[in-house]
């Protein structure tokens, strides 16, 4: 009998991470194009105070190799477009509060029930993101969709390297309590706007009628690479997307048997979070500290002092993680 387990894990030692798209000759001169647009002197984000414009550390570590690279891929590769998007959520970052609003604490009182939980890695190492609607606690209020937001950067933060996407996990059993059109098409629009590239799979059981209905009326908003992703009803672990040990075993066929106790899963979440994301701005700053770094390399376990700054034709080395999974309590 497994014991039952109340913690988030961090990313498994050994991962199988999908290849990260190649990049052409040509399509790496679009993303130097984009690199030398937010790295030139004097470069302020547009339409704002003159004084706030420069990039902030945060921002220049957010607009990463890889993340240049999501926002050319999500532009069918025209580098204005690219440029303009990357403006634009560089914006709404700032606006919508990501550095000093959307805080664990803030958004707290949202995760009490365990509506959405992160936990578990499928096979190709993207984070697991449940969403459990039948847990929904609260009214509908822009904390919820700002709850939305940070779970979100939380799966960012429990990415490895070469690890770029999520996958989300949504159980419609039990009654569910289904979002308003308007709050769907709000954090759809979040998503596609602002997380380009980041879905990998959107795994959904126990779909009724309504519920059917309902992303029927959807769909029309949901651009059409992301709609291929959707899979309906399926088994996750016997039709290969997940292994066993690293799913629930309620309702999804693992064999973890995980009861959400919010206070023994919050604190941990964060703690890992928090401890990552540390970790890989030390290193980030090692690296040189600017925009344009690999993310794949300061995810590394460890960058020396000796380290560079990043240049495209050096080689990205294989990455591990270092964090043991946390123990069943």
């Amino acid at each position: 009998m497994s014991e039952r387990v109340y913690e988030p894990f961090p990313p498994p030692k050994t991962i199988n991470a999908s290849p990260v798209p190649a990049v052409t000759p040509e399509q790496e001169k679009m993303q130097k194009e984009v690199q030398a647009h937010f790295s030139r002197d004097g470069y302020a984000i547009p339409g704002t105070d003159h004084e706030k414009g420069p990039l902030m550390e945060e921002e220049k570590f957010w607009l990463s190799y890889e993340c240049q690279l999501r926002y050319l891929r999500a532009t069918k590769w025209k580098v204005s477009q690219a440029i303009q998007r990357l403006e634009s959520t560089l914006k709404w970052r700032r606006e919508y509060g990501l550095y000093n609003h959307i805080t664990a604490a803030h958004v707290e009182p949202e995760g009490l029930t365990g509506k959405s939980v992160l936990f578990g890695y499928d096979v190709n190492g993207r984070p697991g993101y449940y969403m459990i609607p039948s847990r929904q606690n609260t009214e509908e209020s822009p904390r919820q969709i700002e709850f939305s937001v940070w779970m979100m950067e939380r799966c960012i933060d429990l990415m490895d390297a070469n690890v770029e996407t999520l996958d989300l996990l949504i159980n419609f059993a039990e009654k569910a309590k289904n979002p308003s059109m308007s709050t769907s098409r709000t954090v759809l629009s979040i998503i596609q706007d602002h997380y380009p590239e980041r879905l990998g799979k959107a795994l959904v059981i126990n779909v009724p009628f309504l519920v059917t209905m309902f992303f029927k009326l959807i769909t029309p908003f949901i651009d059409s690479v992301t709609v291929e992703k959707l899979k309906f009803n399926v088994n996750v672990v016997k039709d290969g997307f997940f292994s066993p040990d690293m799913v629930m075993k309620a309702w999804w066929g693992g064999n973890q048997d995980f009861e959400y106790k919010h206070e023994k899963y919050w604190p941990k979440l964060v703690e890992i979070c928090e401890e990552r994301k540390a970790r890989w701005v030390e290193n980030w700053r090692k690296l040189g500290g600017t925009v344009g770094i690999s993310e794949a390399k300061y995810k590394l376990e460890e960058v020396t002092s000796h380290s560079v700054a990043y240049d495209e034709k050096t080689t990205v080395p294989e990455a591990d993680s270092h964090l043991p999974v946390a123990q069943a309590v």
